[in-house]
């Protein structure tokens, strides 16, 4: 599969996305800086947005990067069905893109959480098909500004449409308020737009796909990805 990787200044977690998808799993990977503005639906299967500190977080998570020029091509990309994927400050910048339902808003706590967290996975997306529903993945948050919100009708809407990806939770899979490290609405970590082509988190995959380094449940979610994907 051919991965995009878009980066922004500020951006931090392009490397470690490439290491992940491109050394560990063996697929293509390149670069995208942020002022390209050419198509990029023939060049890339996927295209991942990164976390990191896109132009510093200084106005707001996000709210400046939706403005670079990648962006038209990054939604051409989407609306044509072909899957996007924001990890963290990705997630931010999509929702601030109007790609996703929801904001991103400071911790609950005010406090910045760099820790491992357990995701149960919720309904059956292209991102998580052949993960079954309820199972639990082990994967590290590391954010000033991962606290889901959507008001009542969005959120009924989400919740309904089966948009919701993943939620905080207990190893065995419990929602609860301890198991929230931000609190998200709802435990929620991830979602999906309602077509299921893009798909937004907070949790980063790509710091959990070497044993080495903690657990390898990250690489699974990104061959379900490309299983997903490829099926479709």
């Amino acid at each position: 599969m051919r991965f995009g990787i878009l980066v922004f200044p500020g951006t931090w977690s392009d490397t470690d996305c490439h290491h992940a998808l491109g050394h560990v799993l063996g697929h293509h990977v390149e670069y995208v800086w942020h002022k390209e503005s050419s198509d990029l639906r023939s060049r890339f299967d996927c295209l991942i947005v990164p976390g990191g500190f896109s132009y510093g977080d200084y106005l707001r998570a996000g709210a400046l990067a939706r403005l670079s020029p990648a962006m038209k091509p990054l939604h051409e990309y989407a609306e044509s069905g072909r899957p996007v994927m924001g990890i963290c400050n990705g997630f931010q910048i999509l929702c601030e893109a109007g790609l996703l339902p929801g904001i991103l808003m400071r911790n609950h706590h005010l406090g910045y959480r760099c820790q491992w967290t357990n995701l149960r996975v919720e309904g059956s997306t292209p991102f998580t098909r052949d993960l079954s529903v309820g199972h639990v993945l082990h994967i590290p948050v590391s954010h000033g500004e991962g606290n889901y919100f959507a008001d009542d009708e969005t959120l009924q809407r989400i919740e309904a449409n089966g948009q919701v990806a993943f939620r905080y939770c207990t190893a065995d899979g419990t929602t609860t308020v301890d198991a929230n490290p931000n609190g998200s609405v709802a435990n929620i970590a991830g979602v999906t737009n309602a077509e299921g082509n893009v798909l937004g988190m907070m949790p980063h995959p790509e710091r959990a796909c070497e044993e080495l380094i903690g657990g390898t449940d990250g690489a699974s979610l990104f061959q379900a990805l490309v299983r997903g994907f490829t099926a479709r």
